[in-house]
């Protein structure tokens, strides 16, 4: 048998460091075995997924230097390996499910299944659909598909008994079928859900080993149950122990930098990286910490991956990338800076805004300081306004990071729209509004263009920064942040509202 390994990233943002991670333990266990990496882009979700994410997806892995024998841009004999691509394959599978009895057609509308989704949970209930549709004539549902009437499809699920399958790294799992929805497979779109997807791919593909992240275990009895009405056999499952924040929680960019071009653009060294995330649930033999990842795929072992959620800790690998750093040569030293910021692309993004701004060259770093390097120490007195108190600041920060989660496409254009609406819904003047975020960016009173800068930036530094100046002005108490993350989901329903009306 060859070895088949998979990432299937979603090209919704920026590519994310857990990505990487998953990519690596996949690489890793292919080509110890002399297989075939493949890198799929699931791209089902129509509203999220553009190709410019998929191009940083490629851009980002390529930089970590992570390779792969078929995908996108590498056909090979199981393509298109674009979800997007493939709708007449899912289409055919979902036909022979319901031509099988093991899917349905469902015509339930949004209203009544939130209606059911409360019902369900004043009880106490586990949130599932009822089978209301399940139950309708074959015959009676085709003619309403032929119709013309709104459906989606939907898996049959067993009504009792337990789904038992194997995990490598944890053994035998059992979860009850009455935990498991009756999955929507072809959404009223046509296009396929994850579950579906993922099963008819990872089967046509010829994926014989899937290592992802351990919140995809809940997910097994649906894909457990598909492989069996196909009748096929499932590939061996191994769930990897999520990255994990400092405080236990599942590694978010909402409280650390999270996408890879962070770690390139304020640099990392790929291989420090790589390094790096191969210690995050493994070790070495030997337990030493500085391998590469050559050393890595010849002593790799699946079975010794902990399933404790290991711990993405940036002083730890601060203090790996400096290790790699200081073994440098003097001219690879000089190659690799040159590499990271000195070069022709990245200074180009700079021009715009600092040769109007220049004299002599000589004037070029002190405008740039800190968009090239950290950001000075803040302190809570640059944050004293004689409109803002410190409290406002803090709710103008949190707000400006919960709309950053979502703004695309990053750039200057997008940010002053993004922030000149919050501004308007929160009943502060825009010049006020950005004063925080100024001082939270540049970390002074006189700094180039704010969305410019934040353009530069990336959105996973900027958010660090704000981040860093909500910190400085005391941070924000958990019941505080609450309280807060209510009054901007009001803020962005009004908004919502009276843009379409």
């Amino acid at each position: 048998m060859t070895v088949r390994t998979r990432v299937a990233p979603s090209p919704t943002g920026e590519p994310h460091v857990g990505t990487a991670y998953v990519a690596l333990f996949n690489w890793v266990f292919a080509r110890q075995y002399g297989g075939q990496f493949i890198l799929r882009i699931e791209d089902t979700d129509r509203e999220r997924s553009d190709s410019a994410s998929e191009a940083m997806i490629i851009e980002a892995l390529r930089w970590a230097g992570i390779d792969w024998d078929e995908g996108p841009d590498r056909e090979g004999p199981c393509g298109p390996y674009r979800q997007s691509e493939r709708g007449a394959v899912y289409r055919r599978h979902v036909r022979d499910l319901i031509d099988g009895g093991n899917a349905f057609y469902c015509f339930c509308g949004p209203d009544r299944l939130d209606a059911l989704r409360r019902a369900q949970r004043e009880r106490g209930e586990t949130s599932r659909y009822d089978g209301l549709c399940a139950g309708l004539d074959p015959e009676v549902s085709a003619s309403r598909v032929e119709a013309g009437e709104p459906h989606v499809v939907r898996m049959r699920v067993p009504p009792d008994g337990v789904c038992r399958f194997e995990d490598r790294l944890r053994g035998t799992i059992e979860i009850p079928w009455s935990q498991v929805d009756m999955q929507v497979l072809l959404k009223s779109d046509g296009f396929p859900t994850y579950h579906l997807a993922v099963v008819v791919d990872d089967h046509l593909m010829g994926i014989t080993h899937v290592l992802r992240g351990d919140d995809w275990i809940n997910s097994m009895p649906k894909h457990a149950l598909l492989y069996r009405h196909f009748g096929w056999d499932m590939p061996e499952h191994a769930h990897l122990p999520l990255l994990r924040n400092p405080d236990r929680s599942k590694l978010s960019k909402r409280k650390n930098p999270t996408s890879l071009h962070y770690f390139r653009d304020v640099g990392y060294l790929p291989e420090a990286l790589l390094n790096y995330l191969g210690l995050m649930g493994w070790s070495m033999p030997d337990e030493r910490e500085v391998f590469g990842i050559d050393e890595m795929v010849a002593e790799f072992d699946l079975d010794r991956v902990s399933t404790g959620g290991p711990v993405f800790d940036l002083e730890k690998l601060n203090w790996l990338n400096g290790q790699y750093i200081r073994n440098l040569t003097p001219d690879q030293f000089a190659d690799r800076v040159g590499q990271w910021t000195l070069n022709r692309d990245r200074l180009a993004q700079l021009v715009p805004l600092i040769q109007s701004r220049t004299e002599r060259f000589i004037d070029i770093a002190p405008q740039v300081d800190y968009l090239l390097g950290e950001r000075r120490e803040l302190s809570a007195d640059l944050f004293d306004h004689r409109t803002l108190t410190a409290e406002d600041c803090k709710r103008v920060l949190h707000h400006a990071l919960a709309m950053m989660a979502t703004v695309r496409p990053w750039d200057s254009g997008a940010l002053m729209g993004e922030c000149r609406a919050l501004a308007g819904a929160m009943d502060i003047r825009l010049r006020d509004f950005l004063f925080p975020l100024f001082v939270a960016v540049s970390g002074r009173a006189a700094a180039l263009p704010l969305f410019d800068s934040m353009a530069f930036l990336g959105p996973d530094l900027t958010r660090t920064r704000l981040r860093s100046a909500l910190a400085a002005l005391g941070g924000i108490s958990k019941k505080a942040t609450k309280r807060l993350d209510k009054d901007f989901a009001a803020l962005a329903r009004g908004s919502r509202d009276r843009a379409n009306n």
